[in-house]
C-alpha cells in the first residue's frame, strides 16, 4: 500500500466537503499512511510539517512541542479510546447501550480536537505570513465576502479573541451560499455549522500561547497571522469549491 504524504492526506479530507464528513475521510487517509505516535485505532498523530524551533519567534518551540506530543496526541488516544469503547458496547448490548450517549459526547470532542489540530499545524509555516496573493482564489474570496483582507483579519482576529473560554476561530467555506464565514468552535466540537469546510483554524486553548503570552491572547493571535500558511489554505479552498 502506497503511503500518502501530509499533504495529500489533508487534501483529500477537505475533498469531502463537510465539517463532520472531513472526519472520516481523514480517518482513513491516516490508517494507510500509518502516522506516527497516538494509541492504537483509526486515528494517527501526524508529524509536524516543520521543526519544533520554525515558527519562532512567533510561537516558540516549548509551546509547539508540548501542544503537538502532549495536548493533540491526547486527543488522538481519547478517540481511539472512544471508538474502541463504542465498539464493546455494541458487542455487549443489553445494559451497556446505555453508556452510549457519554462515550459518544467524549468522541465528539476528541475527534473534533485531532481534526482541529491537524488543520493548525497545517495552517502555519516557516516565514509565513503576509497577504494571500491578490490573485488567488482564496484572496479573492476574502476580498468578495469581507471587503478587503484587513477587514477579514480584523474579524477573524476579534472572533478569536472572543471565544468564552476555551476554543477556535475558524474561517470556513460554506458551500451553501458559496461563501466564506469565520465561526467560532468552543472547545472543539461546539457551534459549529453542518457542511462548512475549515480552512483555517487558530486554536485559543490557553494550552497554545500561555507559555510565551501569558494571558495575553490577543498577542499571540497577532503572531499567529503572522506564520500563516495561505498555499495550504488556497489548497484546501480549491478542493473544497471543486466538490461544493
Amino acid at each position: 500500500m502506497a503511503t500518502m504524504s501530509r499533504r495529500e492526506i489533508l487534501g483529500s479530507a477537505a475533498v469531502v466537503g463537510g465539517w463532520m464528513l472531513l472526519g472520516a475521510e481523514r480517518a482513513r487517509a491516516q490508517s494507510q499512511a500509518g502516522g506516527a505516535g497516538g494509541a492504537a485505532g483509526p486515528y494517527q498523530l501526524l508529524p509536524l510539517p516543520y521543526g519544533y524551533a520554525d515558527l519562532e519567534p512567533f510561537i516558540d518551540a516549548a509551546t509547539v512541542k508540548l501542544h503537538h506530543d502532549i495536548h493533540h496526541a491526547g486527543y488522538v488516544n481519547g478517540a481511539n479510546a472512544a471508538v474502541a469503547e463504542l465498539e464493546q458496547i455494541r458487542r455487549a448490548g443489553g445494559d451497556a447501550i446505555r453508556q452510549v450517549r457519554a462515550v459518544t459526547n467524549n468522541l465528539a470532542f476528541n475527534l473534533s480536537g485531532h481534526l482541529l489540530h491537524e488543520l493548525y499545524w497545517e495552517c502555519m509555516k516557516k516565514d509565513g505570513g503576509g497577504d494571500p496573493p491578490a490573485d488567488s482564489r482564496i484572496g479573492q474570496m476574502i476580498v468578495r465576502d469581507f471587503g478587503s483582507v484587513d477587514a477579514f483579519r480584523a474579524n477573524f482576529s476579534a472572533v478569536a479573541a472572543q471565544v468564552q473560554g476555551s476554543g477556535w476561530a475558524v474561517l470556513v467555506y460554506e458551500p451553501l451560499a458559496q461563501r466564506l464565514l469565520v465561526l467560532q468552535a468552543e472547545k472543539h466540537e461546539n457551534t459549529g455549522a453542518w457542511g462548512a469546510v475549515p480552512l483555517l483554524t487558530v486554536d485559543v486553548w490557553e494550552h497554545a500561547y500561555y507559555l510565551n503570552y501569558q494571558n495575553k491572547r490577543t498577542e499571540y493571535i497577532k503572531a499567529f497571522m503572522e506564520v500563516i500558511n495561505w498555499a495550504a489554505v488556497e489548497e484546501r479552498l480549491q478542493a473544497a469549491v471543486r466538490v461544493g
